[in-house]
């Protein structure tokens, strides 16, 4: 008789109900025996289906609705969402916000794909970019430079023009991924008090890239966004970064 491997020689776990009634409504969703838009089976239904008691259906249901599956309605029956990029990611979020907090260089890791991505987007948003495209991200600096001097308006509106550049893509991948990470290096927004202009040099650069992407010029596009990203770089700190640089807290945080 043969040996036997290390993995037949592991034990079996039991697996509980409601993770086998998980794995059941998971390969409908999958197959499409539920669509996006349908409505979940009443929880008789799922017990009658799968021979299980309402405890194990019921928490089943809940880890479907916390990974963005279905949506759970008081006093309706649950539905199964359309998924997109949004819901994906949105599954990350909070890990992703505590691995940037646990350590400063991932801040610094995170700016760096943000160059890598966006150099990407304006290339091809510079071949894609239509009349109507530069006329809103046109529309989009100016109703920015109505917000000067609102530190969190305006880098709201910073993040639009960015995202509007990935959505002229095409692609909503690249639109849903651009505004996580700049929602993500907002909680890190470190405005420079003593840098004046800098948001008239920002409204400048905006200028500056929407014109070059209504001509089509991505080299030039490209040029720009990245100086622009430089240049920006520094507004996005975390207060640990800031201490290893300066020895102290800036004034506004020491305490």
């Amino acid at each position: 008789m043969q040996n036997d491997s290390p993995q037949d020689q592991e034990p079996i776990q039991r697996q509980k109900l409601s993770d086998l009634v998980f794995e059941r409504l998971w390969k409908m969703i999958q197959t499409g025996a539920l669509a996006p838009g349908d409505t979940i089976p009443s929880e008789r239904a799922l017990m009658e289906r799968f021979g299980t008691g309402r405890p194990a259906v019921r928490e089943a249901l809940q880890m479907l609705a916390h990974k963005g599956l279905i949506t759970i309605s008081h006093g309706e029956r649950s539905k199964v969402n359309e998924l997109t990029a949004e819901v994906a990611l949105g599954q990350v979020d909070d890990i992703a916000k505590l691995l940037l907090s646990s350590r400063p260089a991932n801040i610094e890791h995170l700016k760096q794909a943000r160059r890598i991505l966006e150099r990407g987007t304006v290339a091809i948003a510079a071949r894609e970019c239509s009349a109507h495209d530069a006329e809103m991200l046109r529309a989009l600096v100016q109703k920015q430079r109505t917000l000067l001097g609102q530190d969190r308006p305006f880098i709201e509106a910073d993040i639009d023009f960015h995202v509007a550049i990935a959505r002229i893509t095409g692609n909503p991948l690249l639109e849903t991924i651009t505004r996580t990470m700049l929602t993500w290096l907002f909680a890190y927004y470190k405005p420079m008090l003593h840098w004046e202009g800098r948001e008239n040099t920002t409204l400048r650069e905006h200028e500056e890239i929407a014109e070059h992407l209504a001509r089509h010029q991505a080299d030039n596009a490209i040029r720009l966004m990245e100086a622009h990203l430089n240049r920006s770089d520094p507004l996005y700190t975390s207060a640990e970064s800031e201490v290893g640089l300066s020895g102290r807290l800036p004034d506004d945080q020491a305490h």
